[in-house]
């Protein structure tokens, strides 16, 4: 019954998409990823730069987080990829999308491990998975969400043409207290205006 169950997953697995930039490989994440998910997000850094991710982040976490996905994708709710790099496969960090079919739209959300900020990777991975929701799985609006204060990510956002939507004050308890967070936002009308102008 196990093995059953394990090849239907595989056959999910194999189902889920997979993108490709110049320099990397957004691949569905398997059970094998779950030390290198726990070694990256497990930094404090990542916990206190993202919305949802804990601090300590222990790899039977990361096993659990895993385990959601095939069911996400088949129900349509969500689409979460490995960033990992073409020249020698190493995992990155993660970006996904939590969609919300009856509106149309989609939350994008992303985190690289430490050692591989200021790479630009983040940008390369978000542009992909933009084109995605629009193309694969006609949004009408994408948004995204970042720490007030977090400059990096809120670069990465405007850098795709989001559009910076206000603030959600104290929205985010963390230890140390509430944090506020930015909301930018997207329309499908702006992406093909941004498209055909290169």
């Amino acid at each position: 019954m196990a093995t059953r169950q394990r090849e239907e997953r595989d056959e999910v697995v194999d189902a889920r998409p997979t993108l490709t930039t110049e320099r990397l490989i957004l691949r569905p994440f398997t059970l094998a990823d779950a030390t290198d998910v726990q070694r990256l997000a497990g930094d404090a850094a990542i916990a206190a730069t993202t919305l949802s991710v804990p601090h300590p982040y222990e790899k039977e976490m990361a096993e659990a987080w895993i385990d959601t996905h095939a069911e996400e994708h088949a129900a349509g709710t969500g689409y979460v990829f490995a960033i990992t790099l073409r020249d020698g496969g190493a995992l990155v960090g993660a970006i996904g999308l939590k969609r919300e079919a009856d509106h149309e739209r989609a939350e994008i959300g992303y985190w690289i491990g430490r050692p591989y900020w200021r790479r630009g990777y983040a940008s390369e991975a978000a542009r992909a998975v933009l084109d995605f929701a629009f193309e694969m799985l006609g949004c009408q609006r994408l948004y995204g969400r970042c720490f007030a204060g977090n400059l990096p990510s809120r670069r990465v956002l405007e850098g795709l043409g989001l559009r910076y939507e206000g603030c959600q004050r104290q929205h985010v308890k963390k230890p140390g207290g509430f944090r506020d967070v930015e909301l930018f936002g997207l329309l499908r009308a702006d992406w093909r205006a941004r498209r055909r102008g290169g």
